[in-house]
């Protein structure tokens, strides 16, 4: 039981923080900044290092 609720917070931390980065991507690319490309790519990093803390934490 405890294998399954894991994965299931998982899942949701995933997906929150999966709408998260989403989200303000694209309003960065609405605004139309010349910044915009390097403010992606740093979010996109720091997505993925908040990704592997989560999924390190429930290990």
């Amino acid at each position: 039981m405890s294998e399954s609720t894991s994965s299931m917070f998982k899942g949701i931390g995933t997906g929150v923080l999966t709408g998260v980065i989403v989200g303000m991507a694209s309003s960065l690319l609405v605004s139309g900044n010349k910044k915009s490309k390097k403010k992606i790519s740093k979010m996109i990093d720091s997505f993925e290092n908040k990704l592997e803390s989560v999924q390190d934490m429930f290990k």
